[in-house]
């Protein structure tokens, strides 16, 4: 019976091509900017690492202002102090934790005709590269030893690795940064969070950066901090050491905890060390230590902004005032076929049949409308790409997945079905024979 329903609806919408391209185009617009704002929340508020995202804890202590909270009224700082930080760090009381800043080095290539280039840099600790699980075309990251020795080793990204090799296996080589000779430990592979969940606290799109080496390294070379930096007190004095010990904070520290066995150590080891800070004077606000998984923490820093949010509840309203004409299209279709269906009731078809064949055929439409919509959707977003122009973040909002594919027709197919269902319960309640008599 379907394939007969089918035939009907088919039959229908080339009878009637004007009204029928109506409802297709309605729905279609609908479905484009609607999708077009989904398609963007999506892709900011994905999951950059899913498959660990619910071990990957980050840390924050409450090391403010005793008179004002850091952030909002209750909100620990953002970020660490290095005291706190390294202090954390060294007590390992998690599986793996990682220390780490953002800054910037001058690579100084060995090839006289070869110019320096300026690098985006993270100093960090070992277990940046096991922990984020980040993929290596060649060796790997350092061990702790390198950490704990100061050992002057990097990683460095493929495009870096093609700049100063060729895109040879350089594990052993050397980098020159900022005059000081590195050895390669590793070359990343392509990796490409987004957002960039590690590191909030900077740029929620920005790129990843192109080297990582020892935070042992860079803070004995007294290399400050390119990222945000706060403070709610200045330093005592001039000078790096002061800045090191004092109360601004510039840090961000992970840790891998497994479990709420773990996670509740690990927050009753966090409050023992609050209190060990209380009794130096320092922390004088109430105990408000807090671990956020990666889900957790891009929602508390607002990875998607609140602008998408309105735009997102617009298009739906969107949607909806298309759908609303869908159902005024529909609803005269019937009615001028008010004398066929009455002929059919006539003829013993039941109020279901008519039902199911309105139905089947709303849903053909939706059909068409949703591959249409998902065309709209791709120009909507390359709209965007040329209201924003190119840039790393764009490139990547404005790309469509399968998901977001069969989302699109999903949606214009129950869009259809449901405008269709009040015309077509108008449909039943056609009463044939009084048509009939007027005819």
């Amino acid at each position: 019976m379907f394939r007969y329903y089918l035939k009907l609806g088919l039959l229908s919408i080339r009878r009637n091509p004007a009204l029928s391209a109506l409802m297709i185009a309605a729905i279609a617009t609908g479905i484009g900017a609607c999708m077009t704002i989904v398609n963007i929340e999506y892709v900011m508020g994905s999951n950059p690492i899913p498959h660990r995202s619910d071990v990957l804890y980050y840390v924050q202590v409450d090391s403010w202002d005793p008179n004002e909270a850091a952030v909002d009224v209750d909100r620990p700082p953002r970020q660490l102090t290095y005291t706190d930080g390294t202090a954390l760090l060294e007590a390992r009381e998690a599986r793996r934790q990682v220390l780490s800043y953002m800054t910037w080095r001058v690579v100084e290539p060995e090839d006289s005709e070869q110019l320096p280039f300026q690098v985006q840099s993270r100093s960090t600790s070992a277990d940046f590269f096991p922990m984020f699980d980040t993929p290596f075309v060649y060796g790997g990251g350092w061990d702790k030893s390198a950490d704990d020795n100061g050992e002057y080793v990097v990683v460095i990204n493929k495009e870096v690795n093609e700049t100063l090799f060729g895109g040879e296996d350089s594990v052993g080589r050397t980098v020159i940064m900022n005059g000081d000779r590195y050895r390669v430990s590793g070359v990343l592979d392509t990796w490409d969070p987004m957002p960039k969940f590690y590191d909030l606290n900077n740029q929620h799109f920005g790129e990843v950066e192109e080297v990582f080496f020892p935070f042992s390294v860079s803070i004995a070379k007294e290399l400050s901090s390119n990222g945000n930096t706060n403070c709610w007190k200045a330093p005592d004095s001039n000078g790096w050491e002061a800045f090191k010990n004092s109360e601004c904070v510039w840090m961000q520290l992970w840790v891998e905890l497994h479990g709420a066995e773990e996670k509740q150590n690990y927050l009753a080891f966090l409050d023992a060390y609050a209190e060990s800070q209380k009794a130096l004077g320092r922390f004088a606000r109430p105990l408000n230590n807090r671990l956020n998984n990666v889900t957790e923490w891009m929602e508390i820093e607002g990875v998607v902004a609140d602008d998408v949010q309105v735009l997102l509840g617009l298009a739906v309203l969107f949607l909806a005032v298309c759908l609303l004409n869908t159902v005024g299209l529909i609803l005269a279709k019937v009615m001028r076929r008010a004398g066929d269906i009455s002929l059919r009731r006539a003829l013993g078809a039941s109020r279901r049949a008519i039902f199911v064949q309105y139905i089947v055929e709303a849903g053909v439409v939706g059909l068409v409308g949703g591959f249409m919509g998902i065309a709209m959707t791709w120009l909507g977003l390359q709209g965007i790409r040329g209201l924003f122009g190119q840039s790393r973040m764009i490139d990547h909002l404005v790309q469509m997945n399968w998901t977001m594919i069969l989302a699109a027709i999903f949606l214009a197919v129950m869009a259809a079905l449901a405008a269709a269902l009040y015309p077509t319960w108008r449909a039943c309640r056609i009463q044939p024979a009084a048509l009939l008599k007027a005819l």
